[in-house]
């Protein structure tokens, strides 16, 4: 549970740090389109490349490079076996009775979990670098257009921006009720796989009342502060950009023409 960064945020003064909300979250956009349009394992090398290099002038801790991928492991590992026995085509490498394992299924489950893996450093990446009063002042600008479909693009970024906000503690709070419960002698890791399911009772329902008790706290603090949505808002700080921004979307713009031109 500690292993989960999406989130946090780490203050910093780098490069990074310092763009704009709304050029990021729109980098961060083209990033995921590119990442999806690429169709060979040389493109996946160049776009790690590009993350390990925004990610080191980041100046964040290494160990967050790595993290982030623990909690989706299962997923990945699911995403492989599923790939494995039923893609079929090419070359056999494994043969178990009637269970197969072939070429393509091997090549496209390598592809997909790369997909997968770089998708979620990258939004981390993202999110470890902006404020969630910042993610929220991005969100909804980007959101300011769909207003005339009645779209409310401030209610949606206030509600991103606590869902995010609330995940570490969430996270915290069920690794000390986890920890509670297994001091009272409960198991959580011995039996089957419905046993351990059905012994995860004693950790949900707890954490379930938290989380509507803060929840309801924090309705109670927000119309306490007279807080009404975002209708004739000011705001403390205004979003500026700057040149680094314009290099920032450029880059981002550039790296998503040469995918689509070079068929990487």
């Amino acid at each position: 549970m500690r292993s989960v960064t999406l989130g946090h945020y780490l203050p910093g003064n780098s490069f990074l740090h310092k763009l704009d909300p709304r050029i990021k979250l729109s980098s961060l956009l083209l990033l995921i389109i590119a990442l999806f349009l690429i169709k060979t394992f040389w493109g996946f090398i160049l776009f790690a490349l590009f993350i390990l290099a925004v990610f080191i002038s980041s100046q964040l801790p290494w160990r967050y490079f790595l993290r982030g991928l623990k909690p989706i492991l299962y997923i990945i590992v699911f995403t492989l076996f599923l790939h494995f026995l039923f893609t079929k085509g090419g070359k056999v490498y494994l043969r178990l009775g009637a269970i197969t394992v072939e070429e393509a299924g091997v090549y496209l489950g390598a592809f997909m979990t790369l997909r997968l893996a770089l998708l979620v450093i990258t939004t981390i990446l993202i999110t470890l670098t902006t404020s969630p009063m910042s993610f929220a002042d991005g969100i909804e600008f980007l959101l300011r257009p769909f207003r005339r479909l009645g779209i409310p693009g401030h209610e949606i970024a206030m509600m991103m921006t606590i869902a995010l906000r609330f995940v570490p503690t969430l996270m915290e709070e069920s690794d000390k009720i986890r920890k509670a419960q297994m001091a009272r002698g409960a198991d959580f890791e011995t039996g089957n796989v419905f046993r351990r399911a059905r012994n995860l009772v004693p950790l949900l329902v707890p954490l379930f009342v938290s989380a509507f008790r803060r929840a309801d706290e924090l309705a109670i603090a927000m119309e306490a502060r007279c807080y009404r949505g975002g209708e004739n808002r000011t705001k403390l700080r205004k979003l500026q950009t700057a040149p680094r921004d314009y290099y920032a979307i450029a880059t981002a713009c550039g790296l998503v023409l040469g995918i689509v031109f070079s068929g990487l």
